[in-house]
């Protein structure tokens, strides 16, 4: 499989959400999708991440610009993790990793000194052409979501 770069198309994905819904890339309406990989549900990192997301959702909805968590786990955990954490960014179940492998997200780790396949921290943010359109390898989770939106509004303008 070709490496995830700016200006390639896309890989399609369908994933149950939180409500057991099932979202596909193809059915998106939104100008801009961002995809944000995370590593575990129900963690520091990943809930703080989440709320960023949340907590800006009004200025991407105002924006046609549709967020997405994904990791892996199943649509109950993604659910208890949604209550849990009063979120109200939509979240994703890729429990194969098989997408967050097509997106370059899922794979080897080393945590601790231990090495095992997983979920890293990266987003994706797709554009109106369904092509990449910014990849982010390094995420600092308190504050991404500012980032992800001034970078979108930006792609806007120019």
């Amino acid at each position: 499989m070709k490496e995830l770069k700016v200006g390639l198309k896309a890989p399609s994905f369908s994933l149950k959400n939180q409500n057991g819904e099932t979202v596909s890339l193809k059915n998106l309406e939104e100008e801009y999708i961002v995809l944000f990989f995370y590593p575990k549900d129900n963690t520091p990192g990943c809930s703080i991440e989440a709320k960023n997301f949340t907590s800006n959702q009004k200025k991407f909805t105002k924006n046609s610009i549709a967020t997405f968590g994904v990791s892996g786990g199943d649509q109950k955990s993604k659910e208890n993790f949604y209550k849990k954490a009063n979120l109200g960014v939509t979240l994703l179940a890729d429990e194969d990793g098989a997408i967050g492998t097509k997106y370059g997200a899922y794979g080897d780790k080393i945590f601790m000194g231990k090495k095992f396949i997983g979920f890293h921290r990266k987003t994706i943010i797709i554009g109106p052409d369904r092509k990449i359109a910014k990849i982010y390898d390094k995420v600092k989770p308190a504050e991404h979501a500012e980032e992800v939106l001034d970078d979108i509004l930006a792609l806007k303008e120019s």
